[in-house]
């Protein structure tokens, strides 16, 4: 079975389609039908369902879906390490984030590594913090930044501690405090972001609070704007504060566990592709000089 076929089909799955495989390969639609025929027979079982709602795999494709991804990124690596051998700098690195880290680290960490390895493409998938756990865990992607704490099943590396800000309207009554405690949020009607909502509830329960949670939310500038409408006090951290509208005030809260970390989540530090571990290096490289 050749890698050429796997690579078909792991792409099939990636975009749901066989037209979209097509075109992201610059092969024939036949030739995409083709090769994942040749697939099926050669493992003796179909591999996926065909109907007008699209492509699906089945019960035994999900299962070998897992083995490809394992023999796909074993030979990008051993691509990586062949050319790290002959003095190339090539490869593809897969890396998740989100729209914290978008907006205030990528561009510059990107900009960096782009100059030093110009013949390394990067791969970015976007997603919340559930959902990049878990294509960590399923090897879509190499690694990801991520709010702290992660899954268990993925190995962490430290970035960065971030300060919790409480965001209140310029017109709340908070609003010209240099500072705020958790208890003079007793009272307050709460907007929390989904991704570090367990660390404020361990702030609340060590200073013996059981605040009014309005809301939970994924998305920082939708927090934002509930905030500038006077819908609720938020608490987030000071990354997801990079793009203020006037009209609201961020303030420091108060207390020794006020903070959340951001680090980097892989299956394994040790054994990335060569690829992978030049991104990190040169994220962390340009966090150490920009924080």
């Amino acid at each position: 079975m050749s890698i050429g076929k796997y690579e078909i089909f792991h792409t099939v799955v990636e975009l749901g389609s066989l037209t979209k495989a097509s075109e992201a390969l610059n092969i024939s639609q036949s030739g995409v039908s083709h090769a994942i025929s040749s697939l099926e027979k050669e493992m003796g079982f179909s591999l996926l369902s065909r109907n007008k709602a699209g492509i699906k795999l089945t019960a035994n494709g999900e299962r070998m879906l897992l083995y490809i991804r394992e023999i796909l990124y074993i030979n990008e690596k051993m691509r990586q390490e062949a050319g790290e051998i002959k003095g190339l700098e090539i490869g593809t690195v897969r890396l998740g984030t989100f729209s914290s880290i978008s907006a205030v680290w990528l561009p510059g960490i990107l900009k960096k590594f782009m100059e030093q390895y110009p013949h390394i493409n990067v791969e970015i998938m976007e997603g919340k913090q559930e959902e990049l756990a878990q294509w960590v865990s399923q090897g879509i992607i190499d690694f990801s930044f991520l709010l702290l704490p992660a899954s268990e099943a993925i190995e962490i590396f430290h970035l960065k501690r971030e300060a919790l800000y409480c965001i209140v309207p310029d017109s709340h009554p908070l609003s010209s405090e240099p500072s705020i405690k958790p208890e003079r949020l007793k009272q307050e009607k709460l907007i929390l972001q989904n991704s570090t909502r367990e660390k404020i509830y361990k702030v609340f329960k060590r200073n013996k609070m059981n605040p009014k949670i309005s809301f939970h939310l994924d998305d920082e500038q939708a927090i934002i704007s509930m905030v500038k409408n006077s819908i609720g006090t938020a608490i987030l951290p000071e990354i997801a504060l990079h793009s203020m509208p006037d009209g609201i005030r961020n303030i420091p809260l108060i207390d020794d566990q006020a903070f959340a970390s951001i680090g980097i989540g892989a299956l394994t530090l040790k054994h990335l592709p060569p690829s992978a571990e030049k991104f990190i290096a040169a994220a962390t490289l340009w966090l150490n000089e920009h924080y």
